[in-house]
């Protein structure tokens, strides 16, 4: 599945959206321990990256990677073999990351497959490539585009046929919705997270999965690139529903068996010839693990394998099947990993990678490369084939690291094996654009973008403005990305053809379609993946809430400071009072008349419950007003801020795909809602406080803190926190 913090060349964009599939219903307590650490910082982090888009400091441009030597050996097991020696214990151990399993083939022939590090760290199990099972994540979509595939060599099925007319599932989307969609992520659909997630132990039901609370179709079929795990699972159902056999059946029997893949399964939980056999998932190699992740979309991510058996797959998706069985026609092998789109539905978007019939476009160094990547919560993974070079890689991580380790480590395998045995041949060709025209096409091309899969009709879409991609000119016709598209660092890019920039030293590309007015409407990335302009309103909802949050604070710790302030007041006013007429002081006699003395017998302070509240009633005099307006000013500032503070605890919480009760997201609604009635109260204190005459200063603030509980309310409608519908 795709991966929370995006990584390069897999097949994720989000940070934002999340990290894809699945964690154990409740959160162990290392889990907790983390989450409690990221709280009082992540409530800073609208305020931070306020002053951030205020500042607008220039990032930081890493190094570019200095590509590894070419082979000289050639892609031969002990050469292999020695330079994965010399790579991942290393990496791992650096990482804290527990275990790693690889897998290369090469004409024909599995060239090694190995296992490093532990399988599980407590019992001091070893990783063995040929009995440890891996959760390959997303990598599993390959096996379900393989058995839609297989349908539609049969005739059974057609890529241009609505879905809807084999499933019957009736989920109401105005524009029909094709497998050539599905497979290519055009389906159009927003970002959900509901129902990938399963609690340990669970069993998955697919159907039920799709129907309830389906994701919005927010773009036309065919147009714009959105991975979606929806689509990919809608697909699987796809094949359930034409074949008439539960989907992890139909993919044993059809994909699996023939493929050689005898310990690899889609069942969860794992049959029990298996369950034993299954590596642990860790956050780093120092944590408890996380227990087996259920994913509640199957042929998303829901399969399990050993090393041997995705070396076993590769061969069978480049003609060399071990079982003699081939699992569909050199044909349509070809035909998946062919672009699957064209102009006529991208637009200039089909300049750019574009993704196969499940295949992303991967190609390095000259060569074509396709492959698919995935994660669940701690497993970390990527395959590719090389198909004009004979060749496949596959590797998968069981533990994300200190801070994300998995990731970089991930790259730098894929990246380390394409220079290490597939070596560019000559230079990337020189830019076909005039200096003129990329300088202007740079300039048209800075702002700020957030990703095309994104959540858009629930309250999760603030996801998408707290973390926006910058795009900046650098070196006149040059942009810089902060971060790089689908990467964790900046990265320039430069226009090579027209709308078409490839990224320094690197092969990654992107293409950019324009709107009818010559705005940037779409930039394409990783073949599944886009960026969408930022709109002014929403690019305005941080820098609001930044401002807004800290007036409010500002109002509510004001309450407190006074009180006591008043207090201190109070009681040197006393022992001022209590000091005799005429009696003698450090400074002098103090006066009777000045003294402060009350008559024998009379109280220093007010009888208990004595107010200075107008008697019952009696009419309310302009003080009394102004009183009243501020008490109930601070309290929806309090709410406001409670809110606030408890939306970012759901956010952590949903993104690290732990599920929150709608109870909890319904009282965040009604003091979400509190705040913005506060608006009233707000605008009447400013009146009261005119009314009163209290002084300039305080009609300003209490303007101020209108302004700021404005400012609140419209971000929180902007990013939906009170939308009836809770789904995400």
């Amino acid at each position: 599945m795709p991966v929370t913090p995006p990584g390069p060349r897999t097949d994720r964009a989000l940070p934002h959206p999340p990290h894809d599939p699945t964690a154990p219903g409740a959160p162990h307590a290392t889990t907790r321990r983390r989450l409690a650490r990221r709280v009082a910082p992540a409530l800073a982090l609208v305020a931070g990256l306020g002053l951030l888009t205020a500042c607008g400091a220039a990032p930081e441009v890493t190094e570019p990677r200095t590509p590894q030597p070419a082979s000289t050996a050639g892609l031969t097991t002990a050469d292999v073999d020695a330079w994965l020696d010399a790579t991942v214990p290393d990496a791992l151990a650096e990482g804290r990351i527990a275990g790693a399993t690889v897998a290369v083939v090469h004409d024909g022939e599995v060239v090694t497959a190995r296992g490093f590090g532990e399988a599980d760290v407590a019992a001091g199990t070893p990783v063995d490539p040929d009995r440890t099972l891996f959760r390959p994540g997303s990598v599993s979509k390959m096996v379900t585009a393989t058995a839609v595939m297989q349908l539609v060599e049969d005739g059974r099925v057609d890529l241009d046929t609505d879905v809807e007319q084999y499933t019957g599932l009736d989920l109401g989307y105005e524009q029909p919705v094709t497998l050539r969609d599905l497979l290519t992520h055009t389906g159009g659909f927003e970002e959900r997270l509901t129902g990938l997630i399963g609690r340990e132990g669970t069993v998955p039901d697919l159907r039920a999965s799709l129907v309830t609370d389906p994701p919005q179709q927010v773009y036309a079929p065919g147009t714009t690139p959105a991975y979606s795990n929806y689509g990919n699972a809608l697909a699987g159902y796809v094949v359930e529903a034409v074949s008439g056999q539960p989907f992890e059946d139909y993919v044993a029997e059809h994909v699996l068996a023939p493929a050689g893949m005898t310990s690899s399964t889609f069942a969860q939980p794992l049959p029990a010839d298996l369950a034993d056999r299954v590596s642990q998932g860790y956050a780093t190699s120092d944590d408890a693990p996380v227990g087996f992740e259920v994913v509640g979309q199957p042929p998303a991510g829901g399969l399990s394998a050993p090393a041997t058996d995705m070396a076993r797959f590769m061969l069978a998706h480049l003609g060399h099947p071990t079982t003699g069985e081939p699992l569909l026609s050199d044909a349509t092998r070809a035909l998946m990993q062919e672009p699957a789109l064209g102009a006529d539905t991208l637009g200039a978007l089909a300049e750019g990678e574009r993704m196969g019939l499940g295949w992303f476009d991967e190609s390095r160094h000259g060569h074509r490369v396709v492959g698919h990547g995935g994660d669940t919560t701690a497993f970390h993974s990527h395959l590719q084939l090389w198909p004009d070079d004979d060749t496949g890689l596959y590797l998968s991580l069981n533990s994300t690291g200190a801070g994300g380790a998995a990731y970089q480590v991930r790259e730098d395998l894929l990246a380390g094996f394409a220079d290490r045995y597939f070596p560019a041949d000559e230079a990337p060709a020189a830019s076909t654009v005039d200096d003129a025209t990329r300088a202007a096409h740079a300039q048209a091309l800075a702002g700020r973008y957030e990703p095309g899969r994104a959540f858009v009709s629930t309250f999760l879409t603030a996801t998408g403005v707290l973390q926006p991609t910058a795009a900046q000119v650098v070196d006149g016709d040059r942009v810089l990305f902060t971060p790089g598209p689908g990467q964790l660092t900046p990265a320039v890019y430069e226009e090579v053809e027209p709308w078409v920039f490839r990224q320094v030293d690197s092969d990654r590309r992107l293409a950019v379609r324009l709107d009818d007015a010559g705005r940037v409407e779409v930039i394409g990335h990783d073949s599944a993946m886009t960026l969408l302009p930022l709109t002014p309103a929403r690019a305005a909802v941080v820098p609001v809430l930044a401002v807004g949050a800290l007036v409010l604070l500002l109002t509510v710790l004001a309450w407190p400071v006074g009180a006591v302030v008043r207090r201190v007041r109070r009681r040197r006013a006393v022992r001022r009072s209590a000091v005799p007429a005429g009696s003698v002081t450090a400074t002098g006699a103090v006066p009777a008349a000045t003294s402060g003395a009350q008559p024998v017998g009379a109280s220093a302070t007010p009888p208990v419950g004595a107010s200075d509240a107008p008697p019952v009633g009696a009419s309310a005099t302009p003080q009394t007003d102004v009183r009243r307006a501020r008490l109930t000013t601070r309290l929806a500032a309090l709410a406001t801020l409670v809110a606030l503070a408890g939306w970012v605890l759901v956010v952590l919480t949903l993104m690290g795909l732990q599920p929150v009760p709608d109870a909890v997201l319904r009282v965040l609604q009604v003091l979400t809602a509190l705040g913005v009635l506060g608006v009233l109260a707000a605008a009447w204190r400013v009146v009261a406080e005119a009314r009163a005459r209290t002084g300039w200063w305080r009609t300003v603030t209490a303007t101020v803190v209108l302004a700021a509980l404005v400012g609140t309310s419209w971000a929180a409608l902007q990013v939906h926190l009170l939308s009836p519908d809770l789904t995400y």
